[in-house]
């Protein structure tokens, strides 16, 4: 029992478990549980940009070229674009394969408004500003405001300009790069405290998501939830599965090696609380700081797989639960318009409804109202969604190391077959002497 509840992952199930039990046997008491999860969150989100800025930083200084961090970036962004075109397509295909959305036959007119009136607001907004908006919200107003936002994209923006500089400027900048690597330490292990309190995270989101919606909620939500979990499942073995073994691992191997996190991920619903934690750990897997730095604070905003099938799924399920037929022309406008709307959805108050409103307001054909439908279903679709995000900024981070030949595959092996346990505290423990004699070159410096 105690080799169960000793590790995060066991403590994170039994919250997981006792947050259904709270929400099904008193309702009412697990409602008033959501501070825990609100407020977990807020700890991490707290961290996220000064982690992101100092890892980002000391892993261009290490990197030694710049031309380097130029390539690494060309090749994330490659990637990014060809995987989520991929996921977009699935989307659609899918949506046609099973019609989630036939025999509904809902008339828009019957619908109410109301309910979409602010995501509408944020939509229009965002979509009236086009690319020039989008660009320019790239660039802080000042040094300090990306950070006071909580502004991934534009910390990102920063922390590329200030490495570059100090990687310019040569050796006199080793001070400031020693200062900076101590201080993401310290950070780091102040995440390491924060994350002991996921179990009370979780607890608080699923009491209260149960507690609110029923015990229905957590059995049959609808063929569309259903087919949208398929979509991800299939996506994240099939598609993903086969890139990664292309590069030399295994899905199932990496996905167990994160399935802490992914617990976590799976009881917030939001991938955001785990973002230094898998920046951490995939360092400590063996993958360079510098490709960790740059992949997974931009694959966040630009390689959100699962959140593209998505897109194009709920656009096509719309269209056929409003009897709307769609031709070969919209599905291409579908798959190009999501090609773009689908970046920068991080950070959006409810991003998803926001994006897909952007995207139907470009294609006619779909009556925008008919967003009501999926209202009811986005928590428990997000959950999914989130999931499948990380798995798949993780893969990248992965697959675009191994490009680079920037990823110790002798010590990566022997973290996913379990030969070597990365603890809490940062440190690997061999537990065998032949797998520590392999890897002890490249065990991190205390």
């Amino acid at each position: 029992m105690q080799r169960f509840t000793r590790p995060l992952f066991g403590q994170v199930l039994i919250a997981l478990a006792l947050g259904i039990a709270l929400g099904v046997w008193a309702p009412d008491f697990a409602q008033h549980l959501k501070p825990l999860g609100d407020g977990f969150l807020k700890l991490i989100q707290m961290l996220i940009t000064p982690i992101v800025f100092s890892v980002v930083v000391v892993g261009i200084c290490g990197a030694g070229e710049l031309k380097k961090v130029g390539r690494v970036g060309g090749k994330a962004v490659l990637y990014f674009e060809v995987v989520t075109t991929i996921a977009l397509a699935l989307g659609i295909a899918l949506a046609y394969l099973f019609g989630p959305g036939h025999g509904m036959n809902v008339d828009p007119k019957t619908l109410d408004p109301a309910a979409l009136s602010t995501y509408m607001a944020n939509a229009e907004k965002m979509h009236s500003g086009g690319f020039a908006t989008f660009f320019l919200g790239l660039i802080p107003d000042t040094f300090v405001s990306a950070f006071a936002k909580g502004d991934v994209l534009q910390v990102l923006v920063l922390s590329i300009l200030f490495g570059c500089a100090l990687s310019m400027l040569g050796e006199r900048t080793k001070p400031v790069v020693a200062f900076i690597d101590q201080f993401s330490q310290v950070l780091f292990r102040m995440m390491a405290v924060i994350i002991r309190l996921a179990p009370l995270g979780v607890l608080g989101a699923v009491a209260f998501t149960v507690g609110k919606y029923g015990a229905g909620s957590l059995k049959q939500l609808g063929f569309l939830v259903l087919l949208f979990y398929a979509a991800v499942t299939i996506f994240v073995v099939v598609v993903l599965g086969t890139i990664l073994r292309l590069a030399g691992f295994n899905i199932f191997k990496l996905i167990r090696f994160l399935r802490a996190e992914l617990v976590v991920v799976a009881g917030t619903a939001s991938s955001d609380a785990v973002l230094p934690s898998i920046m951490n750990k995939l360092e400590k897997m063996g993958i360079k700081r510098s490709v960790v730095g740059l992949v997974i604070p931009t694959g966040y905003s630009f390689n959100l797989d699962a959140f593209s099938i998505y897109l194009t799924l709920a656009a096509v399920f719309i269209a056929q639960a409003t009897n709307t037929s769609l031709s070969l022309h919209d599905l291409l406008l579908i798959l190009a318009v999501a090609l773009i709307t689908s970046k920068g959805a991080h950070g959006i108050p409810g991003s998803a409804i926001v994006i897909l409103a952007a995207t139907l307001s470009v294609i006619p054909a779909i009556p925008a109202i008919g967003l009501v439908l999926v209202l009811s279903v986005d928590w428990f679709i997000g959950i999914a969604r989130a999931l499948g995000n990380l798995i798949g900024n993780c893969v990248a981070t992965v697959v675009i190391a191994a490009w680079e030949k920037d990823i110790d595959r002798v010590r990566a092996n022997a973290v996913l077959d379990g030969k070597i346990d990365i603890t809490e505290e940062g440190e690997a423990i061999a537990h065998s002497h032949g797998v520590a004699a392999q890897a002890a070159h490249t065990l991190p410096h205390a």
